[in-house]
């Protein structure tokens, strides 16, 4: 469909034109109308054109590792969508789907350049387009990007904090156990041999001084550890809310498709009630002619 100059003077990108810029660029672009649920592009898509919303609603999304659906932008009025791929002409990364009635200007690479020759000043706000869809794309990255609790616990810490671990690891290993059996066993017998000109005879007073002083540093070393180990629980428990609340919404997702799909077979199954009597009364009428 061909596109008027009073509709292009309705976007904000090309307000600024003259009228006789508004009529070449009203010449070479086309207007499209999308009804509800319409793709307007799916992923792999030959990108030689892109679009402008005029109005409507398009949802662009793109698939993630997980094989989920993503939403990445929602243009607005006078935005661009599927610019990236039509400028370097590659194919689409993402979908774009109409999710009401939309209409859109659809623009390719030779429009743009004829845009930009008559007014350079419009190179900007399609570039300041790319800069919104680019930190949206920044802000989907970090909010999706998974973590690996273990990693970040590392990463941020401490030399101390390190002892911390390796000194709980061992205080917690048979290793540990045997050794703090074999040493004051071999300690006491040897201590007991030497009788009266043993350097701590019974009731062995020096062995009992270590000991406590091992105790009162180990026990607070351990509590470090522990915390740590507070916090690592913790992390996971949020990485786990994070997983539970994208599952609960794939979900929804799935569940509003079920839905959809009930409905669609609903109109199916009406329309085949309607039919079938109209070809009976049909047969009837030949069999009766």
């Amino acid at each position: 469909m061909a596109c008027s100059p009073e509709m292009l003077k309705g976007v904000p990108l090309f307000a600024l034109l003259d009228d006789d810029e508004t009529a070449v660029l009203a010449g070479q672009v086309e207007l499209k109308t999308f009804v509800p649920r319409q793709r307007i592009y799916k992923i792999g898509d030959p990108g030689g054109r892109a679009y402008v919303m005029v109005s409507g609603r398009v949802r662009v999304t793109t698939v993630d590792e997980d094989h989920q659906e993503v939403t990445v932008d929602e243009p607005s009025a006078g935005e661009f969508f599927g610019f990236a791929s039509m400028l370097d002409q590659t194919p689409h990364q993402t979908n774009a789907v109409a999710t009401e009635e939309t209409t859109c200007l659809e623009v390719d690479r030779q429009d743009i350049a004829v845009l930009l020759q008559r007014k350079p000043h419009a190179g900007m706000d399609m570039l300041a387009v790319l800069g919104r869809q680019f930190h949206a794309s920044q802000q989907l990255v970090r909010v999706r990007a998974s973590r690996n609790p273990n990693q970040i616990i590392e990463q941020e810490a401490t030399f101390g904090e390190r002892i911390a671990d390796t000194v709980a690891r061992f205080g917690g290993s048979w290793t540990f156990i045997i050794a703090f059996l074999v040493v004051p066993v071999a300690y006491s017998a040897t201590s007991s041999s030497l009788g009266r000109s043993s350097w701590d005879p019974y009731p062995f007073i020096l062995l009992n001084l270590f000991l406590s002083m091992l105790a009162a540093i180990q026990a607070p070393v351990i509590m470090m550890s522990q915390n740590r180990q507070d916090t690592k629980d913790r992390l996971r428990s949020e990485l786990d809310f994070d997983v539970n609340r994208r599952a609960e919404s794939e979900i929804q997702g799935l569940a509003r498709k079920l839905n959809l799909l009930g409905e669609q077979i609903g109109d199916v199954e009406d329309l085949i009630r309607e039919r079938i009597p109209q070809e009976e009364n049909g047969r009837r009428r030949e069999r009766l002619g």
